[in-house]
């Protein structure tokens, strides 16, 4: 079963008071090694589905800003248990980076990049396919995610709910 035969997902914060559902294949999937995502998250990097906007939302309750509260990004966190959920990025960013575990079924997530390998601990390593010491040229962003969706048809496969 491709991504597209488990649309919609649906998840929901640690407490399940902020739920959320994407409705659209994520664009990239990432690994982010950064200190600011190691401290966020409590380990050694965070994940990120990339979800076109008009394909994310929550659905219920009323997420927070928390960690990052400026112009180019704010994370999004359940006001009861702190959950960082999302991130939204500024600008015109029409996406939304999802915290991919936050969905009830996450096991087709793999990342294909990861960001901040300038940062990362040095036992932390990922199945990922690209590899930057900082985020990507942004310029470079358009032919990732088309790698992105050629690797995801080759394999044709996620796991099954």
């Amino acid at each position: 079963m491709d991504i597209q035969g488990l649309l919609p997902l649906d998840g929901a914060c640690r407490c399940g008071q902020v739920g959320i559902r994407i409705e659209a294949a994520p664009i990239i999937t990432a690994a982010c090694h950064c200190t600011g995502c190691q401290r966020m998250s409590s380990s050694a990097f965070s994940l990120s589905a990339v979800i076109p906007a008009e394909g994310f939302a929550v659905t219920r309750g009323e997420p927070v800003i928390g960690g990052l509260h400026g112009k180019e990004a704010r994370h999004y966190f359940c006001p009861h248990c702190m959950t960082w959920m999302f991130t939204r990025v500024g600008g015109d960013f029409p996406f939304v980076n999802v915290r991919p575990t936050m969905l009830d079924h996450c096991h087709w997530f793999t990342p294909f990049i990861e960001t901040y390998t300038s940062e990362k601990l040095p036992w932390a390593s990922t199945p990922a396919v690209h590899s930057f010491e900082k985020f990507p040229p942004f310029e470079l962003y358009e032919r990732l995610g088309r790698e992105y969706a050629q690797h995801v048809a080759r394999s044709g496969k996620v796991s099954e709910p």
